[in-house]
């Protein structure tokens, strides 16, 4: 299925826009300590999809946010989740050379400065997200608690400790969704929360819609992730590829299969468009994104 084109530009345009941020909240190449400053900037600026931001934008846009607060909430999140691929791909944790077709920062750098780039990066992340403008102080405090909770031992990093423990173990489809919900889905949903509240605050029934439309498309991102490693090759992914298999690790296509997966990437994505049904035509640009969530190659 190919994308509508106005979706494509406005996609091509949050893409640009979040580059440049990304450049101006970042500490600037050349300053002091500057090679940390500069594995910052090699890892974080120019690749990635910005799935991220994507969502806080078509959120922000939703709830007539401001799109200067959007941006502030849309690269806070962008760095948590680079900062979580720097070390997720270090040796201690998956090891990888290869992330968005570039050498991985320990390899282009050292591990030293790959771990301080991750920590560098979760701490600039909190205080762009603090600089946000025109952001009531309650709803920005309550953004930053959002943050917090999502990138930590309830969220992200919860969600990698299990996967960690889960090498070689045959999880439950109940398990395998749960440490997804937690690794991935978490750091989706909070992207599109703080794109709705850098707007406005929200009533429970939209809080309630917004979660359900994030708990279809973190778990379809992740199938979707589960499929194409096992039948795209590394040039396409721009990573390893088969890593999941090579490493014994559950997942949606070793537990359900290949088309039983695809089956349910599908069934995810139509669930996450009755979930915006509340907000109608307003929430095109989320319905979008979740059919190029399912519909990506890469």
């Amino acid at each position: 299925m190919s994308m509508p084109a106005d979706f494509r530009a406005w996609m091509q345009d949050v893409q640009a826009r979040t580059e440049d941020a990304l450049g101006r909240f970042l500490p600037p190449a050349g300053a002091a300590p500057a090679k940390l400053h500069e594995a910052m900037r090699y890892t974080t600026l120019g690749g990635g999809k910005r799935v991220r931001p994507l969502l806080a934008h078509a959120a922000g846009e939703l709830f007539g946010a401001d799109p200067a607060a959007v941006a502030h909430a849309a690269c806070a999140v962008e760095m948590i989740h680079v900062y979580s691929l720097v070390h997720d791909d270090m040796p201690c944790m998956d090891d990888d050379a290869l992330r968005r077709g570039k050498p991985t920062v320990h390899v282009a750098y050292d591990e030293a400065t790959a771990l301080l780039a991750g920590d560098a990066l979760q701490a600039q992340a909190f205080e762009v997200l603090a600089n946000a403008p025109g952001v009531a102080p309650a709803r920005q405090v309550a953004m930053l608690r959002l943050l917090a909770e999502a990138a930590g031992t309830k969220g992200m990093c919860g969600g990698q400790a299990i996967d960690l423990d889960s090498v070689g173990l045959s999880l439950t489809l109940e398990q395998l969704e749960r440490m997804h919900q937690l690794k991935t889905g978490a750091m989706l949903r909070v992207s599109v929360l703080l794109g709705a509240l850098a707007g406005r605050d929200l009533a429970p029934h939209e809080l309630e819609a917004l979660a359900a439309y994030s708990r279809a498309i973190g778990l379809a991102f992740q199938v979707v992730d589960d499929v194409l490693d096992a039948t795209e090759d590394s040039a396409t992914l721009g990573k390893t590829a088969g890593k999941d298999a090579a490493a014994n690790k559950p997942t949606y296509v070793s537990i359900l299969g290949l088309e039983p997966s695809k089956a349910l990437a599908e069934q995810l994505r139509r669930q996450a468009h009755e979930a915006l049904a509340p907000f109608g035509e307003q929430a095109l640009r989320l319905r979008e994104l979740a059919d190029l969530i399912v519909q990506r190659k890469a």
